[in-house]
């Protein structure tokens, strides 16, 4: 069962407004949460490098192993329900944290335990969220509302991390654990607030039995069988690959072969940050024009050519090749972004949306530190150019492959996107 239609704008659309406020507390109180624990890792148990990255480590660690498996909690049990659960679990977890360091008792085993169960329950928000949005607004508004929904994360991430610095600085790191469990307090408020209906059986639901190994041999049989959604997992997974090693030799490439200065390498992200904006802003009409899966293959090309201008920037002008690559890669792989979710929202059959996100989950977050360290790896040996450009060639190939012929296969059932054919 659906949402009950709802034919006002998505701003008059109550369900949809609520999703825009998560968004924003969510993205807010993750972004808080991870600043000042690694902060309070570095200033109270003295970490080191290695330890403070162990922490990030954990924090992305589940979402890559763990994914599939929540794909199939979401499809089985009721989703708002699961939704409130988990964010309330992620206000506690947070919480308890700053209780630990006002009592005296905060310990390493503790941060780890946090870092993994908060990973673990962001990352099955992000499948419940996947699988509600459908439900919420309709398959003729997904285009228009995942700009939207990706617009109001932004916010969070841009703003989080400047609202966690001021904490800590202005009260300490308890203080801003505090306020960041406050923002998981205020999300499971909102979707507390999300229509009932959601928590009503849809779809295929527990069609599987009560295996879950077999459900989830059906969540990736229809990966399998839609080439489309298989052709995007594979091509985000290599886009990720390749991105992840360009992005863990950035700074060390750029400020010591390019001799940029610290200001022109911050001009550098300032400039992707605006070009996600700009890509937020012209997705839904972008995507319209040609269509999801059209806007899919076309970002995707663009986004893994723009890696090649990275080594360009060491026989050209550096600094003005580089806010070039920020710029073209930061609005391809934001419209990309959307139009693959989008995408794949309109191809999963009802009740299947949270498997098939969690092996798309799985395969984008297991690329990224994959690349980033046989990236390092290899630059190492190799030297810093040689690694930057077979980093661009496989994230070119990966966005070339969605351009090759696809013979569908679909199972009845599965939903196919309305004049988006090619």
């Amino acid at each position: 069962m659906a949402v009950p239609p709802d034919g006002r704008p998505l701003r008059r659309h109550r369900p949809f407004v609520l999703l825009c406020a998560e968004q924003t507390a969510g993205s807010v109180g993750r972004q808080i949460t991870a600043l000042a624990l690694t902060l309070l890792a570095v200033t109270v148990l003295d970490a080191g490098a290695f330890a403070a990255s162990v922490i990030l480590a954990l924090t992305y660690l589940p979402g890559a192993v763990l994914s599939p498996f929540a794909g199939v909690l979401v499809d089985r049990v009721p989703l708002r329900r699961l939704l409130v659960i988990a964010t309330v679990l992620q206000a506690l977890v947070v919480g308890s944290v700053p209780l630990a360091q006002a009592t005296g008792h905060i310990t390493w085993p503790h941060l780890y335990a946090v870092a993994v169960a908060s990973g673990s329950l962001t990352f099955t928000l992000n499948l419940g969220l996947q699988a509600a949005l459908p439900r919420v607004v309709g398959r003729e508004r997904l285009l228009a509302a995942n700009s939207v929904l990706t617009g109001a994360r932004t916010v969070g991430q841009v703003g989080g991390p400047a609202l966690g610095g001021v904490l800590v600085g202005l009260t300490g790191t308890g203080l801003a654990l505090t306020v960041g469990s406050a923002a998981y307090a205020v999300e499971a408020l909102v979707l507390f607030a999300l229509p009932a209906a959601l928590d009503t059986p849809v779809g295929q639901r527990d069609s599987s039995g009560s295996s879950p190994t077999a459900a989830l041999r059906t969540g990736l049989d229809v990966v399998r069988r839609e080439r489309r959604l298989l052709r995007m997992v594979l091509a985000g997974a290599g886009l990720n690959l390749g991105s992840g090693a360009s992005a863990a030799l950035y700074v060390l490439y750029a400020s010591r072969e390019l001799g940029l200065t610290a200001w022109q390498l911050g001009t550098t992200y300032a400039a992707f940050s605006a070009a996600t904006v700009l890509g937020i802003v012209v997705a839904g009409r972008f995507g319209e024009s040609l269509g999801p899966w059209r806007s899919t293959r076309i970002c995707g090309l663009v986004a893994g050519a723009a890696g090649f201008l990275v080594p360009a920037a060491s026989v050209g002008p550096a600094f003005a090749i580089l806010l070039a690559y920020q710029i073209s890669y930061g609005l391809a792989v934001t419209v990309w972004t959307i139009s693959l979710t989008t995408l794949q929202q309109l191809i999963t059959p009802a009740g299947l949306q949270g498997r098939v996100a969690g092996f798309n989950q799985a395969a984008l977050l297991v690329t990224v530190p994959v690349g980033a360290l046989g990236g390092g790896a290899l630059a190492a040996a190799l030297g810093n150019v040689p690694v930057l450009v077979a980093a661009a060639a496989v994230a070119l190939v990966a966005g070339a492959t969605l351009w090759a012929p696809v013979r569908p296969q679909r199972p009845a059932g599965v939903m196919v996107p309305l004049a988006d054919q090619a």
